[in-house]
């Protein structure tokens, strides 16, 4: 009886001390998206969050299928916090609104918010009939349907914010998709589009090209992304869109069954992180601005941005039906 105590009273110690040891190995965070800027700013939080591990987190480029293929990549891999999400809104809120995937925000566990990238509205440098953006939009008040833009893919989140803002406007200009945004950009520079929705790192390749006429976001740090340029509401026009809806951005999750211990590990290695001046500045310095919502405040975020969502999706609706009012 006595042997059999001591080897039970191990294993209960043995167990005691792999739980205390967590992370004993490198961690993997699973990113929905191509390398580039972006994927760049993952890791440079994961360095940063692994500096306080004591444990590397490599950040994997998974892309396909609009970010679900990261996300059904992570969902494989077991429940114990070697795998992280990098969250970002189209695989965790848009593409389960299409129909095309099985999960909702809610099927996760939330370590801290991670970053947003806000939209922004640009015309070329030298184009001098828009000097600002309510310009822009007593053009197309006057002349509907007359000018073309791009947000490059159509129907994707800066379409939806987009055709939001200009539904509140209750305006309308021709859409031209573009498989890559670049090719936009050229045709930007070309003349052949009058405007075009940007993300920070189009922006940042092509500054010296564009002039920024509004930045769709409620954010203040957002106009610092774009050199200080006025957002929407600074001339009193309405967005459309509130809190994290009308911008990209990613939360870092693991998969809901993963121990609550080694969560609470994860969320206090990754508050830290966060927190660093440095990593704050870097991370703004490369035009993505630190969320900072913590997993508390999870649900209560989260949860309004699909409704606000779904309100872009019926913008984007609207403006079919609008052009072919102008035709």
């Amino acid at each position: 009886m006595r042997r059999f105590l001591g080897m039970a009273t191990a294993m209960v110690l043995l167990a005691s001390n792999a739980q205390a040891e967590f992370p004993e190995r490198n961690i993997e965070n699973i990113y929905p998206w191509g390398p580039g800027a972006t994927m760049a700013a993952s890791q440079v939080i994961a360095d940063a969050m692994g500096q306080e591990l004591g444990v590397n987190i490599s950040v994997v480029s998974t892309p396909g299928a609009a970010g679900t293929k990261a996300f059904q990549t992570a969902l494989e891999k077991p429940a114990d916090g070697y795998t992280i999400f990098d969250g970002y809104v189209a695989p965790l809120v848009l593409q389960p609104m299409f129909g095309n995937a099985d999960w909702t925000y809610e099927d996760f566990k939330p370590l801290w918010s991670a970053t947003s990238n806000s939209f922004a509205i640009v015309v070329r440098k030298d184009d001098d009939r828009f000097p600002d953006f309510p310009a822009l939009v007593k053009y197309m008040t006057e002349n509907p349907g007359d000018l073309r833009y791009s947000p490059g893919v159509t129907d994707a989140l800066p379409h939806m914010v987009a055709a939001k803002v200009m539904q509140t406007s209750d305006v309308v200009a021709q859409v031209v998709p573009y498989p890559e945004i670049d090719n936009a950009i050229k045709d930007l520079r070309g003349s052949v589009l009058d405007f075009m929705v940007i993300n920070p790192g189009v922006y940042a390749s092509n500054k010296d090209d564009v002039r920024v006429l509004a930045v769709l976001s409620e954010f203040e740090g957002a106009s610092g992304t774009y050199g200080g340029a006025p957002r929407v509401q600074d001339f009193g026009i309405e967005l459309g869109m509130k809190g994290l809806a009308p911008m990209g951005w990613n939360w870092w999750l693991v998969r809901k069954e993963t121990p609550d211990d080694v969560v609470a590990t994860l969320q206090d290695a990754m508050g830290k992180a966060l927190a660093r001046d440095d990593i704050h500045q870097k991370l703004l310095d490369m035009g993505y601005v630190p969320l900072g919502y913590s997993p508390d405040q999870y649900k209560e975020i989260i949860a309004p941005v699909a409704s606000d969502l779904k309100s872009g999706i019926d913008a984007i609706a609207w403006e079919k039906e609008k052009l072919q009012g102008t035709k």
